[in-house]
Parts: structure tokens; sequence; C-alpha cells
């Protein structure tokens, strides 16, 4: 029968045999054969096995496979079959939560005491329980009225941190030749300051308004949201002659998503729980950087 879907597993560690049949006598229950496709890949720091899968499998039984592979400290990803790794051409990733360590909105709303406020809301938004993220954005950068400037400059300097694998994956995806995209929800100071260390080709986000080296609690132009996001993915594949199919994209929350759809790989990065579902991978254990194994 011809192959409905690729799997491929990711860890740390060598992929073990008693994983493998685990893995396989779970997917025969489905009524899916899964078959080796080729040795197990590693690249020093991650071990990579692929099966074909001659079942077109649904959302409940990939999130029991994942669960199976999370027994062994491995991500599994359920990959297009028509996949040509060597056709992607661009990484669009989110920022807060998926590139760095931090939501910098609600750090910062902890210089005014705000934090829990901010944070909650933030949540809820990247939950998917909040649908309006213009609006969302809004009221929490309402919250913010009066935090003196520097408070974003204490952010980056103190609390922001690329995430695992971030740093080798945009060295390894600009040594491939991929356009790198960066776009969030989050504020240019801190976009700006990620391209800058980590060399992106382009960067989209909002813009905190200041007046007298102070926030006044409005975001200046148009928010960047999930429509967003995901026109301006389409307009760098549009200027590169490619379309969405040749693009890899990385995010967390439900903004996300419209971003993520459609996407030749789409990488959910230890995200919430209906970002997963709909994600062609999902990261918990392993770095941002096992990405590039996935597009070798």
């Amino acid at each position: 029968m011809p192959s409905h879907q690729t799997l491929v597993a990711l860890s740390r560690d060598p992929i073990s045999e008693k994983f493998i049949f685990k893995l396989k006598d779970l997917a025969l229950g489905f009524g899916a054969t899964l078959h080796t496709q080729g040795d197990q890949i590693s690249n020093g720091i991650y071990h990579s096995a692929r099966w074909e899968c001659n079942h077109h499998l649904d959302a409940p039984q990939r999130e029991a496979l994942r669960n199976t592979a999370a027994n062994f400290n491995s991500d599994l990803c359920f990959l297009k079959t028509d996949l040509d790794p060597k056709a992607i051409r661009v990484l669009a990733m989110d920022m807060d939560s998926t590139l760095i360590n931090i939501e910098c909105i609600d750090e910062i709303a902890d210089f005014t005491g705000k934090k829990s406020a901010v944070a909650e809301i933030t949540e809820a938004t990247m939950r998917g329980e909040i649908k309006d993220f213009k609006e969302s954005l809004r009221r929490r950068v309402a919250l913010l009225e009066g935090v003196h400037a520097d408070a974003l400059e204490a952010v980056y300097r103190e609390r922001l941190r690329p995430n695992p694998g971030a740093i080798e994956l945009l060295a390894g995806a600009h040594q491939r030749g991929l356009y790198t995209l960066l776009v969030s929800g989050g504020f240019t100071f801190f976009t700006e300051k990620l391209r800058e260390q980590l060399g992106f080709k382009q960067t989209q986000a909002n813009t905190l308004e200041i007046i007298d080296g102070k926030l006044t609690g409005k975001v200046l132009g148009d928010i960047v949201d999930g429509a967003a996001k995901a026109a301006h993915l389409d307009l760098a594949c549009q200027a590169l002659g490619v379309d969405k199919s040749n693009a890899i994209t990385m995010g967390d929350g439900a903004n996300d998503l419209i971003m993520m759809n459609g996407s030749g790989i789409s990488v959910a990065y230890q995200a919430k729980p209906v970002v997963k579902e709909k994600a062609d991978a999902a990261f918990d254990r392993v770095g941002l950087d096992a990405a590039l194994l996935l597009i070798t």
C-alpha cells in the first residue's frame, strides 16, 4: 500500500529496539504498518529514525504514538510523504516562548506589579481561549502604562535567553541558505535585538508607544496577530518565488496556527495542546536545532 505519512523520531539518545517494537506494535493496533526508512541518523547531538506508514493516522492515534515516544524520551513527528527536505527555503518562527524562554510582555508587567494579571491573559490567549488576539494585546499593553522604557532593556539583559538550540538552528538555517523570518505578536524592541544577535533576514512585530521615556499603554500602527504572521510569511515566500509548502514554521501558541497551517513542516515547540494536536512535529524533549534533521 502507498505510504500516507512519514514518521520521524527525534531523541538525544540512540533509538532503541524496544522503542521501535512498542511503536510498531501500537501502530499495528490502529491498522497501520510502519516500514523502516533507511538507517538511523545522528548529527552528534540528536538521533533520528524514520518509518513509512501505510495508514492515515488521526489526532488521537498520533497523540497515543507520541505518548509512547515520550516514554522513551523521544519526540515524534508526522511528515507529509511527498515532502522534499531540499525544497524548504524559508524558516519562519514565533518569538515569545518559542525562540526565547519568556513572554516579554509578562516580564515588562512585572515592573508594575501586574505580571500575574497580564500573564493570565497571555496564557488564555495562547491556549486559544481568547480568540481576538488584537483585543488581548491591547488589554495587556494598557496595563503597562507608566512603565519606564528602561524596563525593556532590563528584560532583555536580565531575563531573556534564547531557548535551547536556537543559536544552532539559526546558524544551520543560514548555512543551508534559508530565508529566516521572525514574526511576533510581541515587540520590535526585542525582535530587532534578536535580529542583530542571531542574523534573521526579516523581523515583524508590534511597536510600543513611548512618550517622555515611559510606555503609554498603547501600540503604534497595525497589530501583528495570527493572520498578519501568516501574511508576512506568504509575502516572504512570494518574494523568493516559492509558496508556503516550501517553509518550515515554528510556534507555541494558538496565534501561530494560521502561519503554521499549510507549511511544509510545522513544529510546535513546548507548545499548548491545541498547537501540538495540529502540528506535524511537537518538540518537548529536543531543542529547536533538532528541526535541522527534518530538512536534511
